[in-house]
C-alpha cells in the first residue's frame, strides 16, 4: 500500500485528480509487518546448511537424510510463517474463529524432525539427533509461541450467519486482489495507489460485517457485484491504458473508483447507525420492562 509522507500525500493533505478537481482522501490504514516474518525467513535459510553437507557424505544413506533434514528444515519454516498469516488475521478480528490447522505447531515438530536428521547423519547415533530435534522444537515454539487455540468472540453469535459472512468476505478479496493484480498492468503508480486505496475503505466495511453477520444481507451487493463490476472495469482499463495513456480514459476509471468508495463509505455508515439503533431498541425494551417490574431505571 502507499505510505504518504509529506505535501499533497500527507494525511491532512490535498490532491488533484486527472481532471483538476481536488479530492481529499483518509489517512491509510497502516499494518504492522508480520510479527516472526525475518525469523522464519532465517529458517528457510538454514535448509541449505544439510544441502551442502549432503553432497560430502560417503554413501547413499547419508545423502538421503540430509537431502530430506533440509525439505524437513524448510518445510517447517513454511508452516511457521502460514500459521503467523493466519495468527495474525484471528488477532485483527473481533470475532474469529480458531485456525482449523494448528500450523505453528506442526511447523515445530517438521523443523525437529529436520534438525534430527541433520544432526543424526553428523552425529554418532540417533539418539543425540533425537535430542537435538526435541530441543529445536521446544525453542521454536517459546520463539513464535503457540498458535490460537480458542475461538473469540463467538458467544452469542450465530454459526451458520459468520459462515456465510465469511465466504462472501473471501469472495470479495478475492475480487480485490484481482483488482490489484490487474491495475500493475497500467503501469501508473497513482492509479495502484487509488485502487490501494478503495481495498482500504472495502476490507473496513468487511470487519463491520464481520462484526455484525446480519448486516451481510444489506452489504451483499458490495461484497459481490460491486467490486466484480470493478474489477472488470479495472481489467479493462489496464489494458487499455497500458496501449495507450489516455488522459480521458484515466479520469474516467478515477471517477469510478470515487464513486465506489464513496459508496462503500455511506453503506458502512449506515450499517454503523443500523447497529447503533438496533441497541437503543434493546436497551429501550429492557428499559421497559425494568419499569414494568416497578424497578428503578435511573431516567
Amino acid at each position: 500500500m502507499a505510505q504518504r509522507f509529506g505535501g499533497e500525500f500527507s494525511p491532512t493533505g490535498q490532491k488533484t485528480d486527472a481532471r483538476g478537481k481536488i479530492t481529499t482522501s483518509p489517512a491509510p490504514t497502516l499494518k504492522s509487518p508480520l510479527r516472526g516474518r525475518a525469523r522464519t525467513t532465517i529458517l528457510m535459510a538454514l535448509s541449505v546448511i544439510p544441502v551442502i553437507f549432503a553432497f560430502g557424505q560417503p554413501g547413499p544413506v547419508g545423502l538421503a537424510m540430509n537431502l530430506a533434514a533440509a525439505a524437513a528444515i524448510f518445510g517447517g519454516a513454511v508452516l511457521t510463517r502460514e500459521g503467523l498469516k493466519a495468527e495474525a488475521a484471528w488477532a485483527e478480528r473481533r470475532i474469529a474463529r480458531r485456525p482449523a490447522v494448528p500450523r505453528k505447531i506442526f511447523g515445530a515438530v517438521v523443523l525437529g524432525i529436520g534438525v534430527a536428521l541433520a544432526t543424526a547423519s553428523g552425529l554418532s547415533g540417533l539418539l543425540s539427533g533425537l535430542v537435538y530435534g526435541v530441543v529445536a522444537g521446544v525453542l521454536h515454539i517459546v520463539s513464535f509461541g503457540l498458535d490460537p487455540m480458542s475461538d473469540k468472540g463467538m458467544e452469542g453469535v450465530d454459526t451458520f450467519q459468520t459462515e456465510r459472512v465469511a465466504r462472501s468476505i473471501a469472495e470479495a478479496e478475492k475480487h480485490l486482489t484481482a483488482m490489484n493484480d490487474a491495475v500493475l498492468r497500467a503501469r501508473d503508480r497513482e492509479a495502484t495507489a487509488r485502487v490501494a486505496s478503495l481495498s482500504a475503505k472495502a476490507r473496513e466495511m468487511f470487519r463491520t460485517v464481520e462484526d455484525d453477520p446480519r448486516d451481510l444481507t444489506s452489504a451483499r451487493k458490495f461484497l459481490g457485484v460491486y467490486l466484480m463490476g470493478a474489477r472488470d472495469a479495472t481489467v479493462k482499463f489496464a489494458d487499455l491504458y497500458a496501449a495507450r495513456k489516455d488522459a480521458d480514459v484515466k479520469a474516467d476509471y478515477f471517477n469510478l473508483l470515487d464513486d465506489l468508495e464513496r459508496g462503500i463509505e455511506a453503506k458502512r455508515e449506515t450499517l454503523l447507525i443500523s447497529d447503533r439503533t438496533d441497541l437503543d431498541v434493546e436497551i429501550e425494551v429492557l428499559r421497559d420492562r425494568l419499569k414494568a417490574d416497578g424497578l428503578p431505571t435511573g431516567d
